[in-house]
Order: C-alpha cells, then sequence, then structure tokens
C-alpha cells in the first residue's frame, strides 16, 4: 500500500483518544511509507492527521471541494491540495488516488465516504480494501447494525465481512495490505 484515504471528522470529538489515535494512525503510516489522501482540511481530525504526518516528515495529500475551502478551512501546509467543485468529485479523487480507505471517528460526512467507498466496491467500480479504525468502541455500534443488515438478508455474509474493524493503526493497515492481496473484481452478493 502506497496511499491510504483517511475519513475523518472536522472536529476532534469529545474524547481525547480520538485525536491521539488520528496522531498514532499517521506516524505508522509514515514509518510504513504510507502517503496520506484526506480531506484537506486543517480542523478537527482532519487536520490532526495530515499535521502528524507532515511532523514526522511523511506526505499529505488533500482533497477538498471549492465551497469547502473557507468553511473547512483548507490546510495550506500539505504536500499536494486539490480543490474540486463536488463532494462526488473529492470522493472519486480519494477512490483515483488511494490504495485503501479507513475511518477515524466522524460524522455523516465520514459515514458518506465510507458508504460510497462500499457501493463502489460492490459495484466493481475498484476492488480497494475499506474499514473502521475504532477508537473506544466509536464504530461498535456500526459493527453490529451491519451484522443486523446482513442477517436481515440486505447484505451477504462475503460483502458484510469486506468491513475491517481494527483497533490499532499497525492492526488496520495490515488488514488492509490483507485484503488487497486478496481482493478480486466481481460480486459477492
Amino acid at each position: 500500500m502506497k496511499r491510504l484515504a483517511v475519513y475523518c471528522g472536522s472536529a476532534t470529538g469529545a474524547d481525547p483518544a480520538f485525536a491521539d489515535m488520528a496522531r498514532s494512525l499517521g506516524g505508522v503510516m509514515v514509518e510504513r511509507g504510507i502517503e496520506l489522501v484526506y480531506g484537506g482540511g486543517k480542523l478537527g481530525l482532519m487536520g490532526v492527521i495530515a499535521d502528524s504526518v507532515l511532523a514526522a516528515g511523511g506526505i499529505a495529500h488533500g482533497v477538498i471541494p471549492r465551497a469547502l475551502v473557507d468553511k473547512e478551512v483548507a490546510h495550506r501546509g500539505l504536500t499536494s491540495l486539490v480543490t474540486v467543485e463536488t463532494m462526488h468529485e473529492r470522493k472519486a479523487a480519494f477512490t483515483e488516488m488511494s490504495d485503501a480507505f479507513i475511518c477515524l471517528p466522524g460524522g455523516i460526512g465520514t459515514l458518506d465516504e465510507l458508504f460510497e467507498a462500499w457501493t463502489w466496491n460492490a459495484l466493481g467500480y475498484h476492488a480497494k480494501p475499506f474499514g473502521l479504525l475504532d477508537v473506544h468502541g466509536f464504530w461498535r455500534g456500526l459493527d453490529l447494525f451491519m451484522d443486523h443488515v446482513s442477517e436481515s438478508g440486505f447484505l451477504s455474509p462475503a460483502r458484510r465481512e469486506q468491513l475491517i474493524l481494527a483497533h490499532s493503526p499497525g492492526e488496520a493497515i495490515d488488514r488492509l495490505d490483507e485484503a488487497a492481496r486478496t481482493a478480486t473484481q466481481g460480486m459477492v452478493w
């Protein structure tokens, strides 16, 4: 894996452990020579992970819609910052630029990005792995809900197994690497 898309909040959230995990993930990425692709903001967890990657000597690529440049306060110290017109173009750029996707805690934007990456995978647009980096059980409810969706017959067991849940940056990267090596194009409904 050369580039990892990290989806996360434009806020830091209520638990300081969220920012600690973002810093830790950034450090592990740089140690392993993995470049960051993310939303391009300097606020919240987005800013924390970008700053940690840059402080450790790594490479950070941001992709931000023009309408959010001021709202999310675009990070001007990145290796590269791409401004696009729409959120759809942002997510397409994440997919094009990255080898895998991981979610730190975040809100509806983070969920939107995750589910679009998963949907595009299901439709065969890409075969890149994706997952959740859990911090103090933040993703536990979503993980259980996806079990419920599968058990209710709306998500095949094979498709359900694609969503990786990891509890440390090293575990997340290892599991994404393994999934990328075994990924194949095609439907697994």
